[in-house]
């Protein structure tokens, strides 16, 4: 018998934020973003506006987290509207996905890093 992957929602990863949806933003998920859950950490490419999932490196943007995805999109071949949270938030790590090439620890919490400078702190068992 095979297990069904548990959908991850808002509430396993966001623990507070800012009354009257303060934390929130509209966005547009680039195209060739993929399937994304709830949780998964973003960047925003400079030239286009658009955000990406974060990455370790990079000059265009996408390597500095900046927002997490409120909810679940699918930007496999379009660009694709969402809601964020972009500010004033506290999350637990434990729901965050961080993008591909954020392989270890140390890429984490630089990622996490670059959330607090935004007002989201991201807090171990939160």
């Amino acid at each position: 018998m095979a297990l069904l992957e548990t959908a991850i929602v808002t509430s396993d990863w966001l623990k507070t934020e800012a009354e009257n949806y303060y934390s929130r933003d509209t966005a547009i998920i680039a195209s060739g973003s993929g399937k994304l859950k709830s949780g998964q950490v973003l960047a925003l490419v400079a030239a286009t506006g658009k955000y990406v999932p974060n990455a370790a490196t990079g000059a265009d943007g996408s390597q500095t987290a900046v927002a997490v995805l409120a909810f679940p999109v699918d930007a496999t071949s379009a660009d694709t509207p969402a809601v964020i949270v972009a500010r004033h938030a506290v999350a637990s790590h434990a729901g965050l996905t961080y993008g591909p090439t954020i392989t270890d620890a140390t890429k984490r919490a630089a990622a996490n890093g670059q959330l607090k400078a935004v007002g989201i702190v991201v807090r171990q068992g939160a």
